[in-house]
């Protein structure tokens, strides 16, 4: 009995410096969700703008993804990093798992569309195809092009509409779920394939339509 626990004495989670850096980091990378969660929750709730919103979005998940890459071998998944740690932060996890703001999952309403706009957007489509083209499957050759390709199609007001939106959309879930170096398999990428040569004749007719009625 002589050994037994002195309640007073304060319960220390680590014992060496890695140790303290290790929790360090998963204390880090738990604020940050709860932060992103919060930002979601305001941005529902308009106490934030779109214009507030996105680059704090897009920040926060930048943080993450270096979170993520740091802690290794510690966090699995996101998702039982949160069970883990009783994390009830819904919001957070499906803004983590689509990994681009709300503004770009969903159709922007601001602003005019441009033929700057219209030019970027189809080098995006192309960009994306010829990658395909040439056989890239790893998630950190897809992911920041159709990332890219995302952000730009969803300038156009239309888009919340197009078929092609909540498609590439789901690509993007599915690549970010995925470990840097995991690659698609040849069906998915045959599926990705006609999904985006899809979405691609979709926005010119969408395009054409408008100019038929101008």
């Amino acid at each position: 009995m002589s050994a037994s626990l002195n309640l007073d004495e304060e319960v220390r989670l680590y014992t060496t410096n890695t140790e303290r850096e290790k929790y360090g980091l998963l204390a880090t990378l738990f604020g940050v969700i709860v932060a992103l969660d919060y930002l979601e929750r305001a941005y529902v709730r308009d106490s934030v703008t779109a214009e507030e919103y996105s680059p704090a979005c897009t920040r926060l998940l930048s943080q993450y993804k270096t979170m993520l890459k740091l802690v290794g071998d510690d966090v699995p998944s996101i998702e039982q990093f949160m069970s883990r740690y009783r994390m009830d932060h819904p919001a957070a996890l499906h803004r983590i798992q689509v990994g681009v703001p709300a503004t770009v999952e969903h159709s922007s309403e601001a602003g005019p569309e441009t033929a700057k706009w219209v030019a970027e957007t189809t080098q995006n489509f192309i960009t994306f195809v010829d990658a395909l083209k040439l056989r890239m499957r790893a998630k950190d050759q897809l992911h920041p092009i159709l990332q890219e390709l995302v952000t730009s199609y969803a300038r156009f007001k239309g888009s919340k509409d197009w078929e092609g939106r909540s498609k590439m959309v789901g690509w993007l879930i599915t690549l970010n779920g995925m470990k840097a170096s995991e690659e698609l398999t040849e069906e998915q990428a045959r599926q990705l394939s006609f999904d985006i040569e899809h979405a691609y004749a979709e926005f010119f007719r969408s395009l054409s339509g408008k100019e038929d009625h101008s």
